[in-house]
């Protein structure tokens, strides 16, 4: 992450997130603002070797979305290495959109991914008419 300056990587724009076990990181990922206003550029995931195979990645990269939505972004992108079929594997499990062919010959370069944050509906309906505002905040259903 020495490429790119820690202050793109902390709130409002971005996130730094790792997970802990007793106290030692043993997952983590980033985010940041990308080149699009209300796009987030997922950086950095990783976790340790010791700690693989036990669903770690994908509680970071599901946080890091849950995060990246609740600071107002609309969609993520991501890249990852030609040599790391593992993550590609994680991507496409967790809906994001391959930018490249994945049954194309391995290629030496980043492989780009992509995925819509959409927003989260309101667990109620908002009223959409004055007669229904004034219902609702009596603790009366709609006159329709």
């Amino acid at each position: 992450m020495a490429r790119y300056g820690a202050e793109e990587f902390t709130p409002p724009d971005g996130l730094l997130l790792l997970l802990l076990r007793e106290g030692e990181p043993v997952a983590g990922g980033a985010y940041r603002r990308h080149h699009e206003e209300r796009t987030a550029e997922v950086k950095r995931m990783w976790t340790a070797a010791g700690h693989r195979r036990q669903g770690l990645g994908r509680r970071v990269l599901a946080e890091l979305e849950t995060a990246a939505r609740e600071a107002g972004y609309r969609r993520v992108f991501l890249t990852t290495g030609p040599r790391q079929p593992e993550a590609k594997g994680l991507y496409l499990a967790a809906g994001y959109t391959p930018l490249f062919d994945p049954d194309a010959p391995p290629q030496d370069r980043p492989l780009p991914f992509e995925k819509d944050l959409p927003h989260p509906r309101p667990s109620h309906p908002r009223p959409s008419h004055p007669q229904d505002l004034a219902a609702a905040a009596a603790g009366k259903a709609p006159s329709r």
